[in-house]
């Protein structure tokens, strides 16, 4: 039975459910934990010794907005005196009068201007909160289809009410649980309705990071990528007549359009990450996407050209099949043939064959573990590289052979780690 992580550890550790800890001098002064958020003080402190307590709580980390101090007897009347010794004294930057610790007025009022400015992001896109105060069943319903349909008529739209709805529930949840959060509370959970609505419908998936898209590791011995929690999206499935028809009457068709988009990128995700050589299609995806932003293109003129973009990624898909290659052989076999080389059928048939043995021969001798962090390994498999690579046919000069080499080991090192992952999903 393994022991229990020191205390010390689970506090620091965000996601563990301890959340409360009673302290004294050491873990003030000299424990870092970015996570914590709030400090109470029930002692008399001077000098450095309070600057760096109130300091434990203005750690940055992600979705902490402030640090909460909350003074039980009255420790801050030595907070200028601290000041004048650790702050603008000391060259720190800190002018006279200067505080680094405010009222949590300071807060209400910069929620109560984010809430302001989001509010009027979404009137202007024709969204009016106060027909909620009648509206009951059906309409409530009908209110937040219609709320979501308005705010994703393009992306930067969307982008821009997720990050302002986000931001005003940062401020929320810091003032909580001050009364004062009370006045908010209506309007917070308005806007946080929709913002679920949207990601609900069309959740975000960013195509235009092509390196994370890339950054994954496959096994020696297996193809595989890190365990997704989004579905793997089967674009054969779909029935894409019966698609069209559900567009054309429905009364939310950027809705719709932004379902259909975000299932292709999802797609186009897992299919870079099998083949980097498709990046063509994320190039095509993406300029489609600008050109729509753009408002180059209506929505039902969109929608149609996901529909063929979509159709001609389940050709893509399932070419492996017909060139009778894996999914990994294929990739290699794409980096050997893209940009297009004029080849007979007889040498197409034989750089396939060229990216079988390859892999196999890698695969069964050559991918030990951890075989990137030492060089005599990283060079044997640069060896077989070009072993296997010497069988290609004469169509293939010096140079390009050269180059090729260095493509498929560039490949190989980038995404056969030679380390276990028993988290995995393979195709």
């Amino acid at each position: 039975m393994s022991e229990s992580p020191p205390l010390d550890e689970k506090f620091k550790d965000a996601s563990h459910p301890l959340r409360i800890i009673f302290v004294c001098a050491m873990w003030m002064t000299g424990f870092d934990v970015p996570s914590c958020s709030t400090i109470y003080l029930d002692k008399p402190m001077k000098n450095h010794t309070l600057m760096q307590t109130i300091a434990r709580a203005n750690r940055v980390f992600p979705g902490k907005v402030n640090g909460l101090i909350v003074d039980y007897i009255g420790v801050f009347r030595d907070l200028q005196q601290a000041l004048a010794i650790y702050g603008s004294a000391s060259g720190g930057g800190v002018q006279e009068g200067d505080t680094p610790v405010k009222a949590k007025t300071a807060l209400v009022a910069q929620l109560r201007e984010a809430i302001a400015q989001t509010t009027t992001f979404s009137t202007q896109k024709g969204i009016d909160f106060s027909l909620l105060d009648s509206a009951q069943g059906f309409a409530r319903t009908k209110f937040w289809a219609d709320a979501v349909e308005s705010i994703i008529i393009n992306d930067d739209a969307k982008k821009t009410f997720l990050s302002l709805a986000g931001n005003v529930h940062k401020l929320y949840k810091a003032i909580l649980p001050d009364p004062a959060a009370n006045e908010f509370t209506a309007i917070n959970a308005h806007l946080q309705t929709i913002k679920e609505q949207i990601l609900a419908e069309v959740p975000e998936v960013d195509v235009s990071q092509v390196e994370e898209l890339l950054d994954f590791s496959i096994t020696a011995g297996e193809f595989a990528i890190a365990q997704s929690h989004s579905q793997r999206i089967d674009l054969s499935q779909i029935d894409f007549e019966a698609l069209k028809n559900k567009f054309a009457s429905t009364d939310y068709q950027r809705t719709e359009t932004e379902k259909l988009k975000s299932a292709i990128a999802q797609k186009l995700q897992q299919m870079l990450k099998l083949n980097k050589t498709r990046i063509n299609y994320l190039e095509k995806f993406q300029q489609m996407i600008a050109q729509y932003n753009a408002d180059s293109r209506n929505v039902q003129i969109f929608f149609n050209d996901l529909i063929n973009f979509a159709q001609e990624l389940g050709v893509e898909e399932k070419r492996a099949i017909a060139q009778n290659l894996t999914q990994e052989e294929l990739a290699i076999f794409d980096l050997l043939t893209k940009p297009e080389i004029q080849l007979t059928k007889q040498e197409e048939q034989e750089v396939k064959q060229v990216a079988k043995e390859l892999l196999q021969t890698l695969k069964q001798e050559k991918l030990v573990l951890d075989w990137k962090k030492r060089q005599q390994t990283r060079a044997s498999v640069e060896v077989a590289i070009k072993d296997s690579l010497d069988k290609l046919p004469q169509s293939y000069s010096n140079e390009l052979y050269e180059h090729k080499c260095q493509e498929v080991y560039q490949h190989i090192y980038e995404n056969y780690s030679g380390k276990r992952n028993t988290q995995h999903t393979q195709f």
